[in-house]
Formats: C-alpha cells, sequence, structure tokens
C-alpha cells in the first residue's frame, strides 16, 4: 500500500482561496483596454483539425458510366491538408438549389491519407437522392467551389465493441464507406479483417469492381463477394444478400455493417433476425433514404394524403410553411429557403434538434432521441413527419 502525505490546508492556502476574486479584478483592470489576448495552441489545433465548415472546390471528376455514378475529388489546389478521419465517416455538403439551402451527407469512399494531401472523395449515384444528387451530378464541375463539414459520424470499426472481423453489407453506392475502410486496410491505417458482400443488379453496374480487386490482391485482410440480383453468372453469388449467405462467408465472431438503400434496411431486418447476433454487433450507415413512411408501423391513417401547415419560430422570424404528410419537417422547412441545420439527415447526430411547441409528429425509424429530449418534445426534423398542424422552435444556422 502506498504511503501518501497529505498537506493540511494552511491559513495561506484559506486566504489566498478567499482573496481569488480580488486577484482577478486586479489582473482585469491592470489589462490595456485594446489589448489582444493571444489564441491558445490547443484552441488553433481544434479549429484546424474540427472547423465547423471548410470551403474547398471540386478538384477532379471520375465517370464511372457503367455504374451510373460519378466520384468527385473535394480538397485544395494548394493541397493543404484537410481534417483527419476515420474509414468510414462522411462529410455533409451545404448545397443552394432553386432558393433552398440544403445538406446532404456522402461516405468518404478515398483512404484517410488522401486527407493529408488535401483530398477527399465521394461518390454519387444516378437516381440515389430525388432532390440534391441529380442537381449535384449536372452542375459540378472541376473548380466549382463546394462548402463541405468537417468528417462526421461513428460508422467506423472500434477494436473494443467490435469483433475483429467486420462482415460488410453494401448495396449500390453503399459500398463507399467500405471501399475506404478497404484503403485504409491496405494502408495499414487500420487493423481488421474486411469481408465485403456488395449487392448490384448486374455484373455491368458494380462500383468499384477493378478498385476492390486491387485490393485484395494487395492484402489477404479484405475479401470482396458479388452479389448480383438480376444476374445468374459463374464466379458471383445471384439473389439477395440473406442469412445464409452471410453465415456461408462469415467467421465464427464477426461484426455487421451495412450501408445501402432503404429498402435493403427493411429487407435485411427479419435475416439479421436469424444470426441472433448481439445488437452491439450490427452497426448500420443510413443517408436520408426515400422511405415511404405511410407504410410504417403505427402511422396514422388520417394523416395520409394530406398537407399541413408548420408555423417556423427561428429566432425573431415567424414563417408559415406546407408540408406533406410523406416529407420529413426537415424537407419541408429547406424547400421553404429557411436556412435550417442538418448534418447526418438519418435522426442520429441530433444536430437539427428543434423543439414542438404545438402539434402531433410521427417519428420514422429508430427514435434516436435522449429520453430528456422525448419528455421536453424535442425532435430531429430529418426523420420526424407532420401528422397535423404544427408550431416548432428551430436554431439557426451558420452559412458562409
Amino acid at each position: 500500500m502506498a504511503n501518501v502525505k497529505v498537506k493540511l490546508i494552511g491559513v495561506l492556502d484559506m486566504l489566498k482561496f478567499k482573496n481569488q476574486k480580488k486577484t482577478r479584478e486586479k489582473m482585469i483592470n491592470k489589462a490595456k483596454p485594446n489589448e489582444i489576448v493571444g489564441d491558445w495552441a490547443i484552441n488553433k489545433n481544434a479549429r484546424e483539425l474540427h472547423p465547423n465548415f471548410l470551403n474547398v472546390e471540386v478538384l477532379d471528376i471520375i465517370d464511372h458510366k457503367k455504374g451510373n455514378a460519378k466520384t468527385f475529388i473535394l480538397g485544395y489546389k494548394n493541397q493543404k491538408a484537410l481534417p483527419y478521419f476515420r474509414a468510414g465517416q462522411y462529410i455533409s455538403l451545404k448545397l443552394k438549389i432553386d432558393g433552398s439551402f440544403i445538406t446532404r451527407a456522402y461516405s468518404i469512399s478515398s483512404s484517410p491519407k488522401w486527407a493529408l494531401d488535401g483530398k477527399y472523395a465521394i461518390t454519387i449515384k444516378e437516381n440515389s437522392d430525388g432532390f440534391a444528387a441529380p442537381y449535384i451530378l449536372k452542375n459540378f464541375k472541376v473548380g466549382t467551389p463546394v462548402t463541405i463539414s468537417s468528417p462526421l459520424g461513428e460508422f467506423y470499426y472500434q477494436k473494443y465493441r467490435d469483433e475483429s472481423t467486420i462482415v460488410a453489407l453494401a448495396g449500390g453506392s453503399g459500398i463507399t464507406p467500405f471501399l475506404s475502410m478497404a484503403y485504409a486496410i491496405r494502408d495499414k491505417i487500420e487493423n481488421f479483417n474486411l469481408i465485403i458482400l456488395s449487392g448490384s443488379k448486374n455484373e455491368e453496374s458494380i462500383l468499384f469492381k477493378k478498385e476492390l480487386k486491387e485490393i485484395t490482391q494487395a492484402t489477404d485482410k479484405v475479401k470482396v463477394v458479388h452479389v448480383l440480383s438480376d444476374e445468374n453468372k459463374k464466379g458471383y453469388e445471384n439473389g439477395f444478400i440473406t442469412s445464409n449467405l452471410i453465415k456461408k462467408y462469415a467467421p465464427e465472431h464477426y461484426s455487421i455493417y451495412i450501408c445501402g438503400p432503404g429498402a435493403m434496411y427493411s429487407y435485411l431486418e427479419k435475416e439479421l433476425r436469424n444470426l441472433k447476433l448481439p445488437r452491439r454487433l450490427i452497426r448500420k450507415e443510413s443517408f436520408a433514404s426515400n422511405l415511404d413512411v405511410t407504410k410504417l408501423n403505427g402511422y396514422p391513417e388520417l394523416a395520409k394524403n394530406k398537407t399541413f401547415t408548420l408555423t417556423i419560430k427561428q429566432g425573431p422570424k415567424y414563417y408559415n410553411i406546407p408540408a406533406k404528410n410523406d416529407e420529413s419537417i426537415l424537407v419541408a422547412i429547406e424547400r421553404a429557403g429557411i436556412v435550417a441545420p442538418s448534418r447526418c439527415r438519418s435522426g442520429e447526430c441530433g444536430w437539427c434538434r428543434s423543439r414542438v411547441v404545438t402539434g402531433r409528429y410521427f417519428v420514422a425509424g429508430i427514435d434516436s432521441r435522449r429520453y430528456a429530449d422525448k419528455t421536453s418534445n424535442q425532435i430531429h426534423p430529418c426523420v420526424t413527419y407532420p401528422i397535423s398542424d404544427m408550431v416548432i422552435e428551430i436554431p439557426g444556422e451558420y452559412i458562409d
């Protein structure tokens, strides 16, 4: 047992504590009126590593014609380093489209080491989004300025939570975070085994087939299995990603990561129950999936096919806007041209957190709100749908 001597608090210590206020006042009064206080190094580092927004530009565009997608290389021309990230994280793009200020989250598809050279890569598939994706695919050119967030999200490997093998279930452009993970493993940035079950319609539409093959040739820690739903060809699995297919390729112990369209999540929900894995070993990434909220359990029949009125209070300003029953409150706010905070658009980050003053609403999918938020009528507008007229207080958002 350690022998520790503790000094008793003396009279001088007590006097020093008692006179703290006077001491501080003397220091404040002694300072010059217009004196500029120096910046602390730790604060400077924090701003560089975790800035709210980054003003970058499109450096290059790769057209995946067979996969109906484009990869946009974003960054600085002078190769100034961008904030580092964990493979699997995303960035949020801030866009102004036809008078609407919106954000869209896209997984980073490049290796984390690209950030040190001032580059991120994101891949956007045609028809993957009914509003932002067509605009980006049509209007982004080399040199187009883009405002983005720093890397965000918790969709990355964590040694003390995950098993040493990740079975990644990807659908279409949902391959992007797993491509980044595969690059990170190849580059010895991450150290885990990765088995990717990648779903595509046919061989022609496979995204990053060449890149993934090169990675598997460079490291035995990454394995890729392509699953074709509309084509039966030698060398590929046929059909959909099922629990039996996962068991075929998975080792005894593994974690599951999922990224793909909304329909894929709905389908896999039943399949994953057959695996009887603990909930902590199943991770999902979801960005504003095009779900039909009216088909979800618990959605009220009386709210279908209706348009409601939202009264939005933002600081001293009030707006009255229409909101369709099958569009999230966030989408209604954005379409009205109101600048509102948002990032993940899947109800997890809480960046869009707002307060309902009056009105009824429906939360789609898993309700990620804290208990205190539920009891105080706080919502995440990105996954909340109106089922009556509402009055909502939303925070302001900084636009660069």
